[in-house]
């Protein structure tokens, strides 16, 4: 199996598992399965408010503060999303051993640079002004 065929393979299973994730969240969350930090019927009530006030009127975190919030249904579907953005990161590392092996440096070596930028994208150290 070539590099493509398993970065396809883990791909088409990363996003599976990350839908199905997101799926299971969100009817967890719609038929109450979960306990919510807002109630569901109050939501369209925040909508309407602009960002800053809906941030501190529901107690909403912001950045990677969901984590701690994971106890609440409507930050339980951010477990899903997390995992879709994580997939090409997961195939990316499964793939570099199999260049390495093949003495495929200069694939490596950008493929391990893909790696850490989405990495430093993603712990949000980038954002400016937050």
């Amino acid at each position: 199996m070539n590099d493509q065929q398993v970065y396809a393979r883990w791909l088409d299973w990363g996003t599976r598992l990350s839908l199905a994730v997101l799926v299971a969240a969100f009817l967890a969350y719609v038929f109450g399965l979960t306990p919510a930090a807002l109630p569901l019927a109050e939501m369209p009530r925040f909508w309407r408010l602009p960002l800053e006030h809906y941030l501190a009127l529901s107690g909403s975190p912001t950045g990677w503060g969901w984590v701690a919030m994971l106890d609440k249904g409507e930050y339980q579907n951010l477990v899903g999303v997390a995992l879709l953005g994580l997939v090409t990161v997961v195939c990316y590392l499964r793939v570099l051993p199999l260049l390495l092996a093949r003495r495929e440096r200069l694939q490596a070596a950008i493929v391990a640079a893909q790696v850490l930028v989405l990495l430093l994208a993603a712990s949000g150290l980038l954002a400016g002004g937050h």
